[in-house]
């Protein structure tokens, strides 16, 4: 009779832990979820380091906390919330400061600019040609004599612009959209890059009505033309 109790209790406690490990397992995939589409949605090849380390750490968060059912869950889901919370602060904060953005997303590097390859460019970001071809492979460019521009993004993927072809089927030289000015600031690097100063930028939205740098939230320059986009406008 006792030996037919116990096991009974066995038996009950055995359901109730597999029990708990479904209900954790749906309530915290369900957290997940929430906490993702709050986040924003970015596909896997847009996210920056940071975005990555963070859903590596509530992902294994959140393992753990199915493996140790016997843990409160509140232990889990409050890291899981800060991460949360630090990674909307830090979001905030990147689209306020143009500054900030660079140090946390970081740069996008133009590693064939104008059909020149930038060795100096490659050795910054330690990128070798393995990594170029392979990655220029997998956008069905057959030849780096077809390609215009090639950058590498912050987020480690390569966005290509090939060369224009006329009705020969022979490449020509076209151009990039540089942007000049971001949240208000202006971009001296890439000003640089296509030989004008920032007095020529100056000059030249003066010219065009606009007085005020800071009023503009974007301006590139391509083929001599400029597009212009003042902030909350």
């Amino acid at each position: 009779m006792a030996d037919n109790i116990f096991e009974c209790k066995k038996g009950a406690t055995v359901v109730e832990e597999y029990l708990t490990i479904v209900f954790r397992t749906l309530f915290l995939y369900t957290l997940i979820l929430v906490i993702f589409r709050i986040m924003g949605k970015r596909e896997i090849g847009e996210l920056s380091i940071l975005d990555l380390v963070v859903f590596i750490m509530i992902g294994e968060l959140a393992v753990v906390a199915i493996e140790t059912n016997h843990s409160p869950l509140f232990h889990t889901v409050l890291p899981m919330v800060l991460l949360m919370l630090i990674q909307i602060t830090l979001a905030l904060l990147s689209l306020k400061s143009k500054k900030f953005r660079n140090l946390i997303d970081g740069k996008p590097s133009i590693i064939i600019n104008r059909g020149k390859i930038d060795e100096s460019a490659m050795r910054k970001q330690r990128y070798n040609f393995d990594d170029l071809m392979t990655q220029l492979r997998e956008k069905n460019i057959r030849s780096i004599a077809d390609v215009e521009f090639a950058i590498l993004e912050s987020s480690g993927s390569l966005s290509v612009i090939e060369k224009l072809k006329n009705s020969k089927e022979e490449p020509q030289q076209g151009d990039i959209t540089i942007p000049l000015i971001l949240d208000g600031s202006i971009e001296e690097e890439n000003l640089k890059s296509i030989n004008k100063t920032n007095l020529w930028l100056r000059q030249e939205l003066k010219k065009k009505g606009y007085r005020d740098v800071k009023q503009i939230s974007f301006c590139s320059y391509e083929n001599g033309k400029f597009f212009i986009d003042l902030q909350d406008e």
